[in-house]
């Protein structure tokens, strides 16, 4: 089951670069994103972590909301990007399958499209994971696909990758959180903006009880 987690980063330490070139500017053009992080940066206190964080730009937001955020990604090359593009702010290594933050150190958690590369049997474990590291009371943000099917990649950003995908349905995803002790607060689901989008977009925003 290991597999996964080398096949995602190695596509992702391929196209770490053109990445963040293609969708440096991406959130500045996407209302309905900015509206749900907006609405965490105002939920969440304390240390946020971005897990799989990517050439960061989802941390940086965050940061420049006031929010106390670093990242965390499976893909070094990312992490690469991302500390060169910002500077001031924290990056490291690491997994969301075995997330190596301490007990109750947090006071949020986003995974941004990135619970979509773990096989959806796994997701009850990351879900134990993130519960975990949040501090009572502290905040959960989801954004994934919305759908119920994998979807294998072979070319993106310019590159050849061999990469899946899995969309997810938003009414099971809220209840295997509700399975790992979280309170689903806010659950959204959009239309696909054309042309870049295939199919529906879902955020949820899920509490830790304190």
């Amino acid at each position: 089951m290991t597999d996964f987690l080398e096949v995602t980063r190695a596509a992702y330490d391929v196209v770490a670069v053109s990445y963040e070139e293609l969708l440096r500017d991406d959130l500045a053009a996407n209302t309905a994103d900015r509206a749900v992080l907006g609405m965490f940066a105002e939920h969440t206190t304390g240390r946020v972590a971005d897990v799989g964080c990517g050439p960061g730009r989802i941390t940086a937001h965050l940061a420049s909301l006031g929010v106390d955020a670093f990242g965390v990604d499976l893909s070094p090359g990312m992490v690469e990007v991302a500390r060169e593009r910002h500077r001031g702010l924290r990056f490291e290594v690491g997994s969301m399958t075995a997330l190596d933050l301490p007990d109750g150190s947090l006071g949020g958690v986003v995974a941004w499209y990135s619970l979509i590369h773990v096989p959806p049997e796994l997701h009850p474990e990351v879900f134990a994971g993130f519960f975990r590291a949040l501090e009572p009371g502290g905040h959960l943000l989801l954004a994934f696909q919305a759908g119920d099917e994998p979807r294998r990649i072979t070319e993106g950003y310019g590159h050849r990758i061999d990469l899946t995908a899995y969309r997810l349905p938003p009414e099971r995803t809220s209840a295997l959180l509700v399975d790992a002790g979280f309170e689903v607060r806010t659950t959204v689901v959009r239309a696909p903006e054309p042309p870049n989008e295939k199919t529906a977009q879902a955020y949820l925003i899920a509490r830790k009880p304190a």
